[in-house]
C-alpha cells in the first residue's frame, strides 16, 4: 500500500505547465478538467479498469503546489485515491469531506463527433468522457481550493478533500475501500459535499437549481438461465437464451409505479409552483419540465434497466447458460420488497445473483450547510429557485455514510436551457460549458468560505 506520492512532483508539475502552454487563455478550471480527461480512467466495472493512478498522481501534484500535503492509497495496483487535509478558520467545527472520483465510463469513440480523451474545446464547451461526469468537479475543487488559499484565506471549516478511485464500479477499491481500511482519515468529519446537484435547470423559462440531499439505493443484480447445449439446427425448448430473453423483457418492460418520499413530494410542490401543473399527477408535472425529467422522473420510480446480455459462443451451438445484467435503483429502505416483485417478474426458472448492493439515503432539504449552498448560489445567480433532488443513481457518499457522514451533491453549474444535460452523464458526446466552469468555480469557493 502506498502512503505518499512516489514520484517526484516536479515531474507531474512539469506535465502541467505544458498543458497549461497549450491552453493559451483558458480558464484554469476548464485547463485542468480537460487535462483530467485525457487520462484515460476508464473503468468497466467488475474490478476491470485502465487505472486512476496517474490521474492521482496529477491532482497529488496540484495539491502539493497549494501547500498541502496529499496521500495516496492504493487498494489495488492502479487503483489509487488521493485524500489531503486543508485547515478551516475555525477548529471546532467538524470536518466536512469535499470529495470527487477519477474514474470514467468507457466510450466508444466511433459514436462520438470528437475523440472522447482528447478534451476538445469547441462551440463554447469542453467535450469528452468526464466533461460532466465528473472531472468538471474535480478541477472546480482544484481552483475553489486555489482561490482561498492563494488569497492568504481559509475555509470556513476544515476541509478533507478526497479523489476516490472506481466510483463507477460501486466504489468497491475506491471509497468503499478507503472507508473500510482508512476510516481514520475521515475522523471529525460529520458532513460531505460531492457531484450531481447544484446544476441549473429550465423550468418553462425560470432558470433553478438542483440540490441533492439524497439518493436512491443501488442493487446490481445477475439473471441467470439455465438450459441444455445442443446443435443449433433442432427443434429444441430449453434454451437458456429464450429464457432468459424472456424474463428480460419483462422485467424492462415492467412499469413501477409511483412512490414518493419526503424530498419528492418538497420538489413536486416547488415545480407546481413554477409551472403551474399540479402535484396530483407527479409524471405529468415532471414530464412538463422539459429536459430536466430525464433524473427527475426516476425520482419517483424504481428503475429496473437491463444493461448487458452473455451468452453463448458459437452460431450452430445453443448454449446450456444465459445472463443479463440489471440496474436496479429502488428507495432507501425498500431493497427487499423491489428483490422480491423482481422474482415474481422473471419467474422461477431465471436465478437472481446480487453483484453489488449499497445503501440510498435521505436528509432533509434544511440547515446550515443547505442554507449555505442556497446562499452561495444566490449570489450568483441571485433569485433563481432551488430545489432538493432525490438522485436516481449513487455517489461515493453511500460509503462515507458508514462513518455517519451525511452527504450532498453540490457541484454549481449555471447552464443554458439548450443544453440537455441528464444526458450527458454516461452519455455521447459528453461535453460541458466553459463558462458554467468558471460559474462553479466562483460559487463553490464562496461556499467554502461560508460553510
Amino acid at each position: 500500500m502506498r502512503l505518499t506520492n512516489p514520484h517526484p512532483a516536479s515531474v507531474t508539475l512539469e506535465r502541467m505547465a505544458t498543458s497549461g502552454q497549450e491552453s493559451g487563455e483558458l480558464e484554469e478550471t476548464a485547463a485542468i478538467a480537460r487535462d483530467l480527461i485525457r487520462f484515460e480512467t476508464v473503468n468497466f466495472g467488475g474490478g476491470r479498469s485502465k487505472g486512476e493512478t496517474e490521474a492521482a498522481e496529477y491532482v497529488a501534484a496540484k495539491l502539493e503546489a497549494l501547500g498541502l500535503a496529499p496521500q495516496l492509497f492504493d487498494s489495488e495496483p492502479g487503483r489509487t485515491s488521493v485524500v489531503a487535509r486543508v485547515p478551516g478558520r475555525d477548529p471546532e467545527r467538524p470536518a466536512m469531506v469535499l470529495h470527487g472520483h477519477l474514474d470514467v465510463v468507457p466510450a466508444d469513440a466511433a459514436n462520438w463527433s470528437v475523440d472522447p480523451f482528447e478534451g476538445v474545446i469547441k462551440d463554447g464547451m469542453l467535450w469528452g468522457r468526464g466533461a460532466v461526469d465528473m472531472k468538471d468537479m474535480d478541477a472546480m475543487i482544484l481552483t475553489s481550493l486555489g482561490d482561498i488559499l492563494s488569497a492568504g484565506e481559509l475555509p470556513a471549516r476544515e476541509l478533507i478533500v478526497t479523489y476516490f478511485a472506481d466510483e463507477e464500479n460501486g466504489g468497491v477499491y475506491g471509497s468503499h475501500f478507503m472507508v473500510d481500511e482508512h476510516p481514520e482519515l475521515f475522523a471529525g468529519a460529520t458532513e460531505a459535499v460531492s457531484e450531481v446537484g447544484g446544476y441549473s435547470i429550465d423550468l418553462g423559462g425560470t432558470r433553478a437549481y438542483l440540490l441533492q440531499t439524497g439518493e436512491k439505493a443501488l442493487v446490481w443484480i445477475k439473471l441467470i438461465a439455465r438450459g441444455t447445449a445442443a446443435h443449433g439446427s433442432r427443434v429444441f425448448r430449453d434454451n437458456a437464451v429464450t429464457k432468459l430473453a424472456e424474463a428480460v423483457a419483462k422485467l424492462g418492460r415492467e412499469e413501477w409505479p409511483v412512490h414518493l418520499t419526503a424530498t419528492t413530494r418538497d420538489q413536486l410542490g416547488r415545480l407546481a409552483e413554477i409551472l403551474g401543473g399540479s402535484v396530483d399527477d407527479p409524471d405529468a408535472l415532471i414530464l412538463s419540465a422539459g429536459t430536466a425529467a430525464g433524473f427527475l422522473q426516476a425520482g419517483i420510480h424504481v428503475t429496473t434497466n437491463p444493461t448487458v446480455l452473455e451468452a453463448g459462443y458459437k452460431h450452430n451451438v445453443i448454449p446450456d447458460r444465459a445472463e443479463a445484467l440489471i440496474d436496479t435503483r429502488p428507495f432507501p429502505g425498500r431493497e427487499d420488497e423491489v428483490l422480491a416483485r423482481i422474482r415474481e417478474i422473471v419467474g422461477p426458472e431465471i436465478e437472481i445473483e446480487i453483484v453489488h448492493h449499497d445503501i440510498g439515503m435521505e436528509g432533509e432539504f434544511s440547515g446550515d450547510l443547505v442554507d449555505a449552498m442556497v446562499a452561495s448560489l444566490h449570489r450568483f445567480d441571485p433569485g433563481a429557485p432551488v430545489l432538493p433532488y432525490l438522485m436516481s443513481g449513487g455517489t461515493d457518499n453511500k460509503a462515507l455514510a458508514k462513518l455517519g457522514i451525511t452527504g450532498y451533491g453540490f457541484a454549481p453549474l449555471k447552464l443554458g436551457p439548450e443544453l440537455n444535460f441528464p444526458a450527458m452523464f454516461h452519455g455521447v458526446d459528453e461535453r460541458v460549458p466553459l463558462d458554467a466552469l468558471a460559474f462553479g468555480r466562483a460559487v463553490l469557493a464562496d461556499f467554502l468560505r461560508t460553510c
